[in-house]
């Protein structure tokens, strides 16, 4: 079993940035894949971004040159450092592993979840 815990949301400007972070209770290194994801309402959860452990990373077309996923394995921990915030950005950001499989994309194929924090980004 892996417990989660994200950390860094909040209310923010359009315009600003700011720092998500996953600790893991297990270590990272064992982790195929770590992600994040978001969940707006009334919308489907979609990929945001995922690192696999080889250090690939990939970013859905919305972020590309304004967020950057990172992973400490020392620590344990993802992040996600989300800057040029826009209202659209708003969403419940929940971050998750593949134990398994480097690539996943689908929630579905994901093992374990966080509890999710919330960023609102005001206009």
């Amino acid at each position: 079993q892996v417990q989660l815990v994200e950390s860094g949301g909040g209310l923010v400007q359009a315009g600003g940035s700011l720092r998500l972070s996953c600790a893991a209770s297990r270590r990272t290194f064992s982790f195929a894949v770590m992600a994040w994801f978001r969940q707006a309402p009334g919308k489907e959860r979609e990929l945001v971004a995922r690192i696999n452990n080889a250090g690939s990373t990939y970013y859905t077309d919305s972020v590309k040159g304004r967020f950057t996923i990172s992973r400490d394995n020392a620590k344990n921990t993802l992040y996600l450092q989300m800057n040029s915030l826009k209202p659209e950005d708003t969403a419940v950001y929940y971050c998750a592993v593949d134990t398994l499989n480097p690539w996943s994309v689908a929630p579905s194929s994901y093992d374990y979840w966080g509890q999710g924090t919330q960023v609102t980004v005001s206009s």
